[in-house]
């Protein structure tokens, strides 16, 4: 099977998120999956939304190596592209459109290294196959399975196929994605005082996660956590004191600082005038480089950690905050073919050479995994 031609084809499917509508794209890939040999089920994660689980070779005496991605993508942006972001059009030996990056290549990349691993012989413990819906806006897919006791399996190592330009980074921070509000009294502009000013109340708030410092140290993989306010929404209109405004707070914590002790930090710096509620609670994830798998995956990749100043962690958040820790913190690696700094911009593209690479990589990780 061709990945390049597969990578177009997936980009070819339209799964913006929102609002995914990643069904067919699942029906495309699990079909291919079935025509090798692969069992294959879609859990449902909303209308017209699957998640695929494909599994070969697995046994009940070894555990397989499990490797991930998701099927939707983020929206085009406002600014026109140069190709049709759904033709996925090869230019200069570069391939354009819309989950190039992240992660339509790394996707079939891992679908074709896995039909073709067992191609001589079985890997011990098989390959499973996880396809999330809904990844994007907080790993929901992934989330949704694990809540709702899907039998995931246990795994001896993770691959996400996130794009890192085939760098195998060995951890990423959490996410924690807080919607806070402030509530007021409305009242005609030109009598503020009759009123209870709720933008006032936010204002006070942001400027305190400005200066906010957690006290907590570095982590040697991840750095420091960090806390930023994206969206602030309030007012009704010109002539009125507010009486509602949110805003939104994303903390990306570390090992040093995990999220349920970053939320009550929060909440305590901003007090009673703030009510916040939690969207996504992701913590952190690591694997130390000494493990065995992560070795092997080092020398597949001719990547030495040891090297002063090189980048070994992911600044994005990905599926391994559910999956990680749901397989039993088997250890994982982030690695795949898109380029990190192409992630959700216009003009997305991803090296052809760097997509025939990623095969050709799993392939080897996935062999010599069997062999530990």
């Amino acid at each position: 099977m061709d990945v390049i031609s597969l990578t177009r084809k997936l980009i070819q499917f339209n799964t913006i998120n929102p609002p995914g509508k990643e069904e067919e794209i699942a029906k495309y890939v699990g079909g291919i999956l079935k025509d090798h040999g692969f069992s294959v089920d879609y859990p449902k994660y909303a209308i017209g939304r699957l998640n695929v689980i494909a599994t070969k070779g697995v046994s009940k005496n070894d555990k397989p190596i499990v490797l991930t991605g998701h099927l939707d993508v983020v929206p085009f942006g406002a600014t026109k592209w140069k190709t049709n972001p759904l033709e996925a059009v090869i230019k200069d030996g570069k391939l354009y459109g819309r989950g190039s990056t992240d992660m339509k290549a790394g996707v079939a990349a891992m679908i074709v290294a896995a039909i073709e691993s067992f191609k001589h012989q079985s890997p011990m413990g098989g390959i499973k196959l996880i396809f999330t819906a809904n990844e994007e806006l907080g790993c929901h897919g992934a989330q949704h399975l694990c809540d709702n006791g899907y039998d995931i399996g246990e795994a001896s190592a993770i691959i996400v196929g996130e794009p890192t330009s085939n760098i195998p980074y060995i951890g990423h921070k959490g996410g924690l994605y807080l919607t806070a509000k402030t509530t007021g009294v409305t009242a005609h502009s030109s009598m503020p005082e009759l009123g209870d000013n709720a933008i006032y109340k936010a204002a006070r708030a942001i400027t305190k996660i400005e200066e906010l410092k957690f006290d907590a140290e570095k982590d040697s993989l991840l750095g420091y956590s960090t806390i930023n306010i994206g969206k602030v929404d309030g007012g009704l209109n010109l002539n009125s004191v507010p009486d509602k405004t949110t805003f939104t707070i994303d903390v990306r914590t570390t090992k040093k600082l995990d999220n349920k002790l970053a939320i009550q930090i929060v909440k305590d710096t901003l007090g009673e005038e703030v009510t916040i509620a939690k969207t996504v609670d992701l913590n952190a994830i690591s694997t130390s480089e000494d493990n065995p798998f992560i070795q092997v995956v080092s020398k597949v990749c001719l990547f030495n950690y040891n090297q002063e100043g090189i980048k070994k962690s992911a600044s994005f958040l990905t599926d391994a905050s559910v999956l990680t820790p749901w397989l039993n913190n088997a250890p994982t690696v982030i690695l795949g073919p898109g380029e990190p700094n192409m992630a959700h911009k216009t003009d997305e593209y991803c090296y052809v050479a760097k997509i025939k690479e990623s095969v050709k990589i799993y392939k080897e990780i996935i062999a010599k995994n069997s062999k530990l």
